[in-house]
């Protein structure tokens, strides 16, 4: 049937398939001889609709130019729908400074969340990576980036990143991140990097501005694209720097051919992603702000967060109301609140008209259900310091799933641009058309 198959093709996909066998024998693919192997491959063919649809794993969709759209191809946004299974969640935390609130609400519970989704069958996985690589594109002091990565660890570990759910691991621990960004920096121009606003905002202070601050959105691109990442939670600041991976993605697929998943920006929009400074409530909390004063981190003592509460900057009206627009510090507060007790903006400004509290004396109320709510955190992370040994063999977990996942994709972007990849994937690439082929017949 196979040779029959063969003769009844035409010219042109005869003459094509010859091509593609010779190449696949001068990979030593198959220990066969060539017109077999012409043969075998006619079943990978996806251009034949005689034969069966199994793809090759070396299928190259070459594009002439850098730039436009081929026919047929994906336009960036037009992401596929994929099986729960298949979904893969990716998120990254500098551990620079202290965890603080705006952190803890806006990211790290969220990712809690997603966690126990996998766990119910709604995502194939979660990895979470502390990006210490991202932290040296401003400069940092060794012992205090030190302290402060072991701290972000057991930070997301007290928090309730589990590592038997999740994937945790340190950037750094994983070569492949800086190879990868390597190669898609090699297709990624400086004038789109220059237009991101971060760089903008982060190079003014700057006499001299790193190499690193400005790549470091493709380093960004590469921690998405190398776990075939499916979704991506992030926040409005960070939006840019999603679609610069799905660009990168599109534009690496068109050349070189199918490499990368499509991800998909998750945008986090409830009220946790809206704690704003306590210095200055028209801007977000942030560990970047100068006066410590702004923010209350997950480490602090229940003296140093009623301290912080209380010179909470309000206004000067003694009603306690919820108005984020004209009323951003005393709303900030009320949403602090309603975060730790679950109770809603409105119920907890009636409760304290009830009680006839003034702002003044409603900063206590929250101080205090802020020093409960963060109290079995504080005591487990803690504890965790305490346990560098530990931590340890979360990350060197962490780190061998997160390559054990990220390999394949490395091996086929290297194989599809013309690196050598590693011996043991293409091994396994032959294992895999082997098969195709021998249950194919």
């Amino acid at each position: 049937m196979l040779l029959r198959t063969y003769v009844d093709l035409t010219s042109e996909h005869r003459n094509e398939m010859i091509r593609r066998s010779r190449h696949l024998i001068n990979l030593d693919l198959f220990s066969c001889k060539t017109t077999q192997s012409i043969c075998n491959y006619n079943f990978l063919n996806l251009n034949n609709p005689v034969v069966s649809t199994v793809s090759h794993p070396f299928q190259r969709n070459y594009s002439s130019s850098y730039d436009g759209v081929g026919a047929g191809e994906e336009k960036i946004g037009d992401i596929k729908e994929v099986r729960p299974e298949d979904k893969r969640i990716f998120s990254g935390i500098q551990p620079t400074g202290q965890i603080h609130l705006g952190n803890y609400f806006g990211a790290i519970k969220q990712w809690v969340k997603f966690q126990e989704e996998k766990v119910e069958g709604k995502y194939g996985e979660c990895i979470y990576s502390v990006v210490d690589l991202h932290a040296i594109t401003m400069p940092q002091e060794r012992d205090s980036l030190e302290k402060s990565t072991f701290e972000c660890v057991a930070t997301l570990l007290a928090c309730g990143i589990d590592p038997n759910k999740s994937i945790l691991f340190l950037q750094s621990h994983v070569a492949l991140h800086s190879q990868l960004s390597w190669v898609l920096g090699c297709t990624t121009t400086m004038p789109r990097l220059g237009q991101l606003p971060q760089f903008k905002e982060k190079s003014k202070t700057l006499a001299e501005v790193p190499l690193g601050l400005f790549t470091y959105p493709v380093l960004q691109s590469a921690d998405i694209l190398l776990y075939k990442s499916t979704h991506i939670p992030i926040g409005e600041d960070n939006f840019q720097h999603v679609q610069l991976a799905q660009h990168t993605a599109h534009r690496f697929n068109r050349i070189y051919g199918d490499t990368f998943t499509m991800p998909k920006a998750i945008m986090e929009t409830g009220m946790w992603s809206r704690l704003r400074s306590l210095r200055k409530p028209e801007n977000k909390m942030s560990k970047s702000e100068p006066d410590a004063r702004s923010r209350i981190s997950l480490m602090e003592s229940p003296d140093e967060i009623v301290s912080k509460v209380k010179k909470a900057v309000t206004d000067f009206t003694s009603e306690v109301t919820f108005d984020p627009e004209k009323r951003p510090g005393v709303a900030n507060l009320i949403t602090i609140h309603s975060l730790c007790t679950g109770e809603s903006p409105e119920e907890i400004c009636s409760q304290a008209q009830a009680r006839g509290l003034d702002t003044g004396k409603y900063k206590l109320v929250v101080a205090e259900a802020l020093v409960e709510y963060l109290k079995p955190i504080r005591e487990r992370l803690l504890d965790l310091m305490e346990d560098r040994g530990y931590l340890l063999s979360v990350l060197q977990l962490g780190a061998e799933k997160a390559t054990e996942i990220g390999q394949p994709t490395w091996d086929k972007a290297c194989y599809n641009v013309g690196i050598s990849p590693q011996l043991s994937w293409l091994s396994q690439q032959k294992r895999k058309v082997k098969k195709s082929v021998s249950s194919a017949t």
